[in-house]
């Protein structure tokens, strides 16, 4: 079972790779306020048949041939439900999905969100063929990274070039590092 949050949103993320997605948006959102913390994975893959978003949540149930039990959203799922939570899932065929997670943000039992900054950072160098596009937000304070531009700019320089991923792990840690510090400033 995965341990931190982040972990489950990479290996969600992944499963829109997988998909064929040529675009994936991931949010996380903290709301003090309220006290929720919500998740959101939405891709433009080929998404999920009626059958296959039946099935989606049981454990015993994966449309991958490496393996014959598909646990990472059932655990996720069964997480949120412990933590005053829920996770609901919307897909149509050939349009995409979108994965969302909500827990109670103060709820002992919810599992830390883990390395969000690795986690988005590895997405962009592992998958430079996709997308991406990161939301961070505590309350009014967020951070979004979108890669399409930075693409655009290095034209055919490689994301894993020394210079551009020491260009993207700051932008990363800082950004979200940022939203972070303007909440203990508030």
């Amino acid at each position: 079972m995965l341990k931190e949050l982040s972990l489950h949103i990479l290996d969600i993320a992944e499963n829109s790779v997988q998909a064929k997605a040529k675009k994936v948006i991931i949010k996380v959102e903290e709301n003090l306020r309220n006290d929720r913390l919500n998740i959101q994975i939405i891709d433009n893959g080929k998404g999920m048949s009626p059958t296959t978003l039946a099935q989606a949540t049981n454990p015993f149930y994966t449309s991958r041939t490496t393996r014959k039990v598909g646990l990472g959203i059932p655990f996720l799922k069964e997480a949120a439900e412990a933590c005053n939570g829920s996770l609901k899932i919307e897909s149509k065929e050939k349009i995409g999905t979108k994965i969302e997670v909500e827990f109670q943000l103060s709820h002992i039992d919810r599992m830390p969100l883990g390395d969000l900054e690795d986690t988005f950072l590895n997405l962009v160098i592992g998958y430079p063929e996709v997308h991406w596009k990161f939301h961070f937000k505590i309350d009014n304070n967020e951070f979004v990274f979108d890669d399409e531009p930075i693409k655009k700019i290095l034209e055919d320089l490689p994301l894993s070039d020394p210079s551009v991923l020491a260009f993207l792990r700051k932008t990363i840690f800082s950004g979200i590092a940022e939203v972070k510090s303007n909440m203990k400033n508030n």
